[in-house]
C-alpha cells in the first residue's frame, strides 16, 4: 500500500514523497517502513513504543491513537509531521 511521507522524513526515502509498505496494522506498516529505510520509525516513534508528539498517522483522513488500527490494501495511509509556532 502507498504510504504519504513527510517532507521532514524524505531524507530516508531517497527523496521520495511516498512508497510503498505492507502491513495489516500502521504497527506493522511503520516496522515495514523501518526494514526498507532504516532509522525511519525512530523519527516517528520513541524509546517506549509511542508515536512523538509532533508526528501524526492518518488512515483515510482519520487521525489514529494506536498502532492497532488495521489497514487494507484501498486505505489512503499518510505521516504527517504537525507544525506549531506562535
Amino acid at each position: 500500500m502507498r504510504i504519504g511521507i513527510p517532507s521532514v522524513l524524505v531524507a530516508y526515502t531517497g527523496g521520495q514523497t511516498s512508497v510503498e509498505a505492507t502491513g495489516n496494522t500502521v504497527g506493522e506498516l511503520l516496522a515495514d517502513l523501518d526494514r526498507q529505510y532504516p532509522g525511519i520509525r525512530f523519527r516517528m516513534v520513541n524509546e517506549r513504543g509511542d508515536l512523538r508528539p509532533h508526528m501524526r498517522v492518518f488512515v483515510n483522513r482519520e487521525m489514529i491513537d494506536g498502532f492497532d488500527q488495521a489497514v487494507g490494501g484501498n486505505d489512503d495511509v499518510i505521516i504527517l509531521q504537525a507544525l506549531s509556532g506562535g
